[in-house]
């Protein structure tokens, strides 16, 4: 087990909003930093256009810092699964996260389980596990149809137990269904607080620790140091009035709040 930090802890730092987005040398530079064991390359388009020459640059970059890699991307057709097994192969991971949907294709449980079976064997035989991650747009019951069918040791969930709330599921619902199956964890905490004159709510990130995040129940289930689950560090945090200097401020220091927190874990 190793604990990681995912492009999602940079959301704001590589956004347009950003006066130099950090590169993504920057990031794996600035994981080292902090303590990080892992970074993890997730829905960051730009690797896809990476050349052998360029790949082997972060890779080795990556190895000078002591880190390993993962990979993210959103989709199971089967153009998509090969781009990210090749990425993987270039880039010495063995961990590659997706989702089921994309904004053109939503596959119910029979057909991703098709697209699966035909995918992970190259996934296996490359040695590279593919995790698909509990999230609203999918029902915690179906993620878990999916994988069962498809029965692979190299096919698992990257439990995210704070995505399904928008589905009214609970964490402590989601985290005990999957535990089993778990292969990766993201690690962000959240938060319900009242909007102005009390109309409603706004769920949003907060520091780990002081929201609604059981880490310490999701741990006990899913045993990541005895199975060897990287806990991987995301982020909800909003983007602050005040602008850009203060969002990138605390965005780091929730980040480094974050890992120090799970490295006194320990």
């Amino acid at each position: 087990m190793a604990y990681g930090i995912s492009t999602y802890a940079y959301f704001w730092r590589i956004s347009d909003r950003a006066p130099e987005p950090l590169s993504l040398t920057d990031m794996l530079r600035d994981t080292a930093e902090l303590g990080g064991q892992v970074f993890q390359i997730c829905d960051y388009a730009p690797i896809e256009s990476y050349d052998a020459a360029r790949l082997a640059d972060v890779r080795a970059t990556a190895r000078d810092l002591g880190l390993r890699l993962e990979l993210g991307t959103r989709g199971i057709r089967a153009e998509r699964l090969d781009t990210y097994l090749r990425l993987a192969r270039e880039l010495d991971v063995t961990l590659v996260r997706s989702m089921l949907n994309t904004a053109d294709h939503r596959p119910g449980t029979a057909e991703a389980v098709a697209l699966l079976k035909q995918a992970v064997p190259r996934y296996a035989d490359a040695g590279v596990t593919l995790g698909l991650e509990t999230y609203e747009q999918v029902a915690t019951d179906d993620l878990l149809t999916v994988v069962r069918r498809v029965d692979s040791p190299h096919l698992g969930v990257v439990l995210d137990p704070g995505n399904s709330v928008a589905r009214l599921e609970r964490p402590v619902d989601v985290v005990a269904a999957t535990a089993p199956y778990v292969v990766n964890i993201h690690v962000k905490d959240f938060a319900f607080t009242r909007r102005d004159g009390w109309v409603g709510f706004t769920y949003a990130g907060c520091p780990l620790g002081e929201g609604l995040l059981d880490h310490a129940g999701m741990i006990a289930a899913v045993r990541p140091k005895e199975r060897g689950i990287n806990q991987i560090v995301e982020h909800w945090l909003p983007w602050q009035d005040e602008g850009f200097d203060t969002t990138a401020r605390l965005e780091h220091q929730w980040t480094q709040h974050s890992i120090n927190t799970l490295l006194r874990s320990e």
